[in-house]
C-alpha cells in the first residue's frame, strides 16, 4: 500500500494561483498607473512613467485588459479553491477584536512572533480577508469605469462614475499598501518566501493547533 505523502502548508495549487495573482496584479497596477496618467483625478499627482508599463496610453490599456482577465478567472479559480476545500475557515476564521488588538500591540512594541508559519496571527487574518474584499470591490467598480453604460446598474454601488473612479484609485492605493508590508513581512520572515515557493512544512490534516492537552487527559 502506497504510503501516503505529507500535506504541505501551501498545496501546489494555491502556490500557482499565489504568483499568477502576484503577476497580475504588478501589470494592473503598473498600467493603472499610466491610465491614470492620460486622465488625473488630483492635479497633484502623476506617476513616474518609469513605474509604468505599457509606453501610451492605449498600450497600458491593452496590458490592464490583460491583467484584468488573467486575475478574474485565477481570482475566482483562487475563491473557489479555498472556500471549497474549507482553507478560508482554517486558515482565516475566527477573527476576534480582542486577538487582533492585542496582536497590533504586540506588533507595535516588535514583539509578534512568526515561529510558525503555519498558524496566522491575526492582524494578518484581516489583512488577507480584507484583501479579498478590497479586490471584489475593484472588480465591480473596474467594470463601472471599463463600460458605465453597460454596467451603469452597478454605478449606483459607487454614487456616479467619478464616483466609481475615486473607489476604484483607493482600492489600488489598498492593494499596493497590502504588498509593501506582504513584501516586508516576507523579507523579514524569508522562510515564508520559500514555503510559497516549496510548499514549506507539512501540516496536519486537520490543518488545526492541536487541542491542548488537559489535566483530565493526563489522569
Amino acid at each position: 500500500m502506497a504510503q501516503k505523502l505529507p500535506r504541505r502548508l501551501h498545496p501546489l495549487p494555491v502556490r500557482l494561483m499565489h504568483w499568477i495573482n502576484a503577476f497580475a496584479m504588478i501589470v494592473m497596477i503598473g498600467s493603472g498607473w499610466k491610465i491614470y496618467n492620460d486622465e488625473v483625478l488630483f492635479g497633484w499627482l502623476h506617476f513616474p512613467d518609469w513605474i509604468t508599463i505599457g509606453g501610451e496610453a492605449q498600450g497600458a490599456l491593452q496590458w490592464h485588459f490583460f491583467g484584468m482577465w488573467v486575475l478574474g478567472l485565477n481570482g475566482l479559480a483562487y475563491l473557489i479553491y479555498v472556500f471549497a476545500t474549507g482553507r478560508f475557515r482554517r486558515k482565516l476564521l475566527p477573527i476576534s477584536l480582542r486577538a487582533l488588538l492585542a496582536d497590533i500591540g504586540a506588533a507595535l512594541r516588535f514583539r509578534l512572533g512568526h515561529d510558525d508559519i503555519t498558524h496566522y496571527n491575526t492582524v494578518q487574518k484581516v489583512l488577507y480577508a480584507g484583501i479579498l474584499l478590497v479586490i471584489v470591490v475593484q472588480v465591480i467598480s473596474g467594470l463601472v469605469v471599463w463600460k458605465p453604460v453597460q454596467f451603469s446598474e452597478l454605478a449606483f454601488l459607487f454614487y456616479d462614475f467619478q464616483g466609481a473612479r475615486l473607489v476604484h484609485f483607493v482600492g489600488m492605493a489598498l492593494i499596493v499598501g497590502f504588498l509593501l508590508v506582504h513584501v516586508a513581512l516576507a523579507l523579514l520572515v524569508p522562510k515564508t518566501i520559500g514555503a510559497m515557493v516549496t510548499g514549506g512544512p507539512s501540516v496536519p490534516d486537520s490543518d488545526q493547533e492541536p487541542a491542548p492537552i488537559t489535566q483530565d487527559a493526563v489522569r
